[in-house]
């Protein structure tokens, strides 16, 4: 078989179009973002509405995800809750684009999460289905640097648009484009599995009924989310680990940038992971990124203070959560059955939502209390329990 069409086995138009939908969606969603505090000062808001905001919407979305894993299985089409999901996201954008009050952006986040986390299921049972097994890593790579490459350009692209002159409103505006390119993405390039019979479960038992394979990497990919925090902190961590080498202003744009790197090393790392996962053990190469995960933090501990070894720092980290999430993603749609994936991924979305709420107040309590380093510490040693786990139980299932 030629390399050409070893190639067209995986990347066919439901790849393309669920592809395209990531990317256009976090075009959008990553420039009301950035956008968000700017928009709420204008409205006399203060920094705790922000909080409340992005707590709630956050708060609605792991809800949403475990509804949607569940609703998914019981459509025989899950195409059109999908495109409704990005849909409503962008009317969603509107909302907030026309919000005279911090309770209506409130509503439109709210609205905008919900959304996004129904959808979420759905589009990675279609993507999960729409490839041979062989095959789930490069998709699931692909999937995610799209994704990402979305989250590297909108702040680029705003902070652009604002220099020229346009106001935030009309940015949020111009945000609704991109997110109705996602639905039309999912409308016209993404293709159902014909005759896929529903799971028409209850929503205990969708979930109980998952393989116990499935349930023993759950528990480690937990242990892992326990430690790994929300990588925010590193511009926090970057600033005060400068600032006595350039100065407080040129610290914080040096932070900026090596985030801006950051992202660009996750998503470049995205689709080589998938790849080697693709012709590999899956499990062992987690770990291995489980692994690059608990380093990155320690090397935080250790005290890193200059630009260059900041750099090599950040890229490591976005190294690492592009294995994480890619490996995840196809490691779940390999292990549970089909008419179940929905399931799956609500509650893989739960597990990795509750390890970054555990993780981001335990780290940042252990900074506030302790420092940095203790903080670091602490993350690095709970990520390498979950590399260790993983890797050890992989490793006596493969002796039985």
């Amino acid at each position: 078989m030629s390399i050409r069409s070893r190639h067209h086995r995986w990347f066919n138009a439901s790849v393309l179009g669920i592809g395209l939908a990531s990317l256009f969606s976090d075009l959008s969603h990553e420039t009301v973002t950035a956008l968000l505090p700017g928009l709420l000062a204008t409205l006399g808001a203060a920094a705790a509405a922000l909080g409340a905001i992005e707590g709630v919407a956050d708060g609605f979305s792991s809800v949403a995800k475990l509804y949607g894993g569940w609703w998914t299985d019981r459509l025989r089409r899950r195409k059109p809750l999908c495109a409704a999901g990005y849909g409503v996201m962008a009317a969603a954008t509107l909302v907030i684009a026309m919000a005279g009050h911090w309770l209506m952006v409130l509503a439109g986040r709210s609205l905008a999460w919900i959304a996004r986390g129904l959808r979420t299921p759905a589009r990675k049972a279609l993507l999960a289905e729409a490839v041979p097994a062989a095959f789930l890593g490069r998709a699931f790579g692909f999937e995610r640097m799209m994704d990402t490459l979305g989250a590297v350009l909108a702040p680029l692209a705003a902070l652009f648009l604002l220099r020229q002159g346009f106001a935030a409103r009309e940015l949020l505006l111009g945000a609704t484009v991109p997110a109705l390119l996602a639905v039309l993405a999912i409308v016209f390039l993404v293709r159902e599995t014909p005759k896929r019979e529903p799971q028409a479960q209850p929503l205990g038992a969708s979930y109980r009924n998952l393989p116990g394979p499935y349930w023993r990497l759950l528990s480690w990919i937990g242990v892992f989310g326990a430690g790994d925090f929300a990588h925010s902190l590193l511009i926090l961590y970057a600033t005060g680990a400068l600032t006595a080498e350039l100065g407080p202003a040129a610290a914080a744009r040096t932070a900026v940038a090596l985030y801006a790197l950051h992202n660009v090393c996750y998503a470049a790392s995205t689709y080589p992971a998938g790849y080697l996962a693709d012709r590999g053990d899956k499990r062992t190469l987690l770990a291995g990124g489980y692994a690059l995960g608990a380093a990155f933090a320690w090397l935080l501990a250790a005290g890193v203070a200059s630009v260059a070894p900041l750099a090599a720092v950040f890229a490591l980290g976005g190294v690492y959560v592009g294995v994480e999430e890619t490996l995840e993603d196809s490691l779940t749609a390999e292990i549970v059955p089909a008419p179940q994936r929905g399931a799956g991924f609500g509650l893989l979305a739960i597990v990795n939502g509750a390890g970054d709420l555990v993780s981001s107040v335990l780290t940042g309590w252990l900074w506030a209390v302790a420092g940095p380093g203790v903080a670091f510490l602490a993350a690095g040693l709970l990520m390498a329990s979950g590399a260790v786990g993983l890797a050890v139980q992989h490793r006596a299932a493969q002796a039985r």
